[in-house]
């Protein structure tokens, strides 16, 4: 598919502009939170275990990780969302967690910078996904497009993102959401591996993920709301005072990240994989994600200021997140994930 070349000019602009404004500004949800300041572990003063023994690992999609840890899609397009991406595969790689890249949709208007996303070379064993936003079935893209991202990466899945409020906001966003639903059933009928729901910051609610599952999308990423918003980054590029204004009016706008998980896992009958994310910045928040019952956890804003400065950066963060997560674990009585997850360790404190 050949589009016209001021499109992917605009489309590599837009993933500069992103990279810049995360890093630079401030564009943290304001006033709303990840939710999951309301719950906290029951510590265990003689947890009768051997820190030594605690053993983090877990299956995600077939595939054994390390520790429950997703790098969550982020960037790819710019020479240096090239680098970013390079350090953090080969971390991903080292630590054998998962890795997603960003949406992909530049690499398929502007072939020459495909490269940016290819780190299957830098992570041969690592689960990585591909991306693209759901909302261009709509405009011209199909089987063909979803099919030539995967194979950039060499992708175990396909992340469909899910962002009606940054289309809005964005300039010459693509708001044309109608009908994707049946689209994106058709489209999992056909590609030659699984294709995850994500939102971008917003949150996918249980009835919604209900949906997405019965369309055969078979997993889902919540990505809800009390990280980066989405919303003031897409403000911070306006063009006009309308755009920033709806920026600012919506900065806080979604479902946190902990709402999302418990209303999932209560509204959906069997245990569909699930990653947590949104506004998750270490690993009490990853163990807390996974004790409410997501199967694995990822973050995005410090794993990309982390690249942004070296890779060494990015090993001295990974290795924080897994002494963190197993802190909780030894704290808790626990020696691993499930165990973790059944202990009941996890209090509400809305609850009590």
């Amino acid at each position: 598919m050949n589009l016209p070349n001021s499109t992917s000019v605009q489309t590599q602009n837009r993933k500069a502009d992103h990279i810049r404004i995360c890093l630079e500004e401030d564009v943290q949800c304001q006033q709303i939170t990840n939710g999951l300041e309301r719950y906290r572990f029951t510590h265990c003063c003689l947890p009768e275990i051997d820190r030594k023994d605690i053993d983090i690992s877990t299956t995600f999609l077939t595939k054994h990780l390390q520790s429950p840890l997703l790098i969550s899609s982020m960037t790819g397009g710019t020479e240096q969302a090239g680098i970013i991406n390079c350090r953090l595969a080969e971390v991903a790689e080292q630590y054998k967690l998962a890795m997603g890249v960003g949406s992909e949709r530049v690499a398929v208007e502007k072939p020459q910078v495909a490269d940016t996303f290819a780190i299957r070379k830098y992570a041969p064993n690592t689960l990585l996904f591909a991306n693209l936003g759901a909302v261009q079935l709509n405009y011209k893209y199909g089987l063909d497009q979803c099919l030539r991202v995967i194979d950039i990466l060499e992708a175990d899945a396909l992340i469909l993102h899910l962002n009606p409020l940054q289309e809005c906001i964005q300039p010459q966003g693509d708001v044309n959401f109608k009908g994707l639903l049946d689209k994106i059933s058709n489209l999992c009928s056909k590609l030659p591996v699984p294709v995850i729901a994500k939102e971008v910051g917003n949150g996918i609610s249980g009835s919604m993920a209900k949906k997405l599952i019965a369309a055969g999308v078979q997993a889902i990423d919540v990505a809800g709301a009390g990280g980066t918003s989405w919303a003031l980054v897409e403000g911070e590029r306006a063009e006009n005072p309308l755009q920033r204004r709806l920026g600012k009016t919506f900065a806080d706008w979604g479902l946190p990240t902990a709402e999302c998980i418990t209303s999932i896992r209560e509204n959906l009958e069997f245990d569909v994989p699930l990653i947590a994310s949104g506004g998750l910045r270490h690993g009490l928040d990853v163990a807390k994600a996974i004790a409410l019952g997501a199967d694995i956890a990822g973050l995005a804003m410090p794993f990309l200021k982390a690249a942004a400065v070296s890779q060494a950066a990015v090993v001295e963060l990974t290795e924080v997140l897994i002494a963190e997560i197993t802190t909780v674990l030894f704290c808790t009585g626990n020696t691993s994930l499930d165990q973790l997850k059944q202990s009941g360790s996890l209090q509400d404190l809305q609850k009590k």
